[in-house]
C-alpha cells in the first residue's frame, strides 16, 4: 500500500503541476495521513499548499466554514459537511483546488446509518466539485490509507478530465 501511496502522490503531483493548481486538503478521519503522503512527494511545495486538520466540530465550523446548521442536521461525515469543507480549505489555503475527507474509521464511532467505514470526500477544482461516499473494510489504519489512495485517484481523476494551461 506504501508504494501504491507513494505512486499517486506523484502522478497527482505531475497532474496538478501540469494545470498551474495548488491544492490544499480539509482532512478530519485522515488526521493529516493524505497530506503526509502529498509532502513525501518531491518537488511537493510547487503545487501542494496545505492542509487543515478539521478533526473537531469546532474547527470544522470556525475554520472551514462548514454551518452549524448542517452539522447539527447531517453531521460532520456527509456530502453537505465535505462540500462545505472543501469550499472552506481552498478559501482559507488560497487554493485553485481542494480535497475534502470525513470519515468513521473505528473502531468504534459507527452507527446503523453510518457504520465505520463511512467516509465522504469532495474534490473541488476551478471547473468541477463532486462528492463521494465511500464504504471501506479494515482497520483503523486500513480505513484511513484506502481513504487516502481514494482521495488521490478521485483529484487525479477529475484534473485529468481539465485541459491544462496550454488547452
Amino acid at each position: 500500500m506504501e508504494e501504491t501511496l507513494r505512486l499517486l502522490a506523484l502522478r497527482l503531483g505531475e497532474a496538478l503541476s501540469a494545470r498551474g493548481w495548488l491544492l490544499g486538503c480539509a482532512e478530519s478521519c485522515t488526521g493529516g495521513l493524505l497530506s503526509s503522503v502529498l509532502t513525501d512527494a518531491p518537488g511537493a511545495s510547487a503545487w501542494f499548499a496545505g492542509a487543515v486538520v478539521a478533526y473537531a466540530n469546532g474547527v470544522k465550523r470556525d475554520v472551514l466554514g462548514v454551518s452549524q446548521a448542517v452539522l447539527d442536521a447531517k453531521g460532520a461525515v456527509s456530502r453537505e459537511s465535505v462540500l462545505a469543507m472543501t469550499r472552506g480549505a481552498r478559501g482559507v489555503l488560497h487554493a485553485d483546488a481542494a480535497i475534502a475527507i470525513s470519515g468513521i474509521a473505528g473502531p468504534s464511532g459507527g452507527t446503523p446509518q453510518k457504520p465505520v467505514g463511512t467516509v465522504w470526500m469532495a474534490w473541488e477544482g476551478p471547473d468541477f466539485t463532486d462528492v463521494q461516499r465511500f464504504q471501506f473494510a479494515g482497520d483503523r489504519l486500513a480505513v484511513k490509507r484506502l481513504a487516502v489512495a481514494a482521495a488521490m485517484e478521485g483529484l487525479l481523476a477529475r484534473a485529468l478530465q481539465t485541459a491544462g494551461p496550454e488547452g
